[in-house]
């Protein structure tokens, strides 16, 4: 493993925990009015469009960060568009 991927890992796993409170948070509180759907909506967008990337560049870091996050930002996004 390179520097650079192992910068790439820490970064990813910083920025994948970054949105595992508020998803466990609207999970715990079935609560989802102060959170933006448009936001969400762009998020998964960008998620998705990100782990196309890095499969197409074969980047391990890029890879296991949107892995990761695809899922935690998803039932976000399904709790918003159940609970508004």
């Amino acid at each position: 493993m390179t520097l650079a991927d192992g910068i790439g890992l820490v970064a990813a796993a910083c920025s994948t925990i970054g949105f595992l409170p508020q998803a466990l948070k609207a999970l715990r509180h079935r609560q989802t009015r102060d959170i933006s759907l448009w936001s969400y909506l762009l998020f998964v967008t960008a998620t998705v469009l990100w782990l196309i990337y890095g499969l197409s560049i074969q980047s391990t870091p890029v890879i296991v960060a949107n892995v990761i996050t695809l899922p935690i930002a998803l039932a976000t996004l399904v709790l918003k568009l159940r609970l508004g």
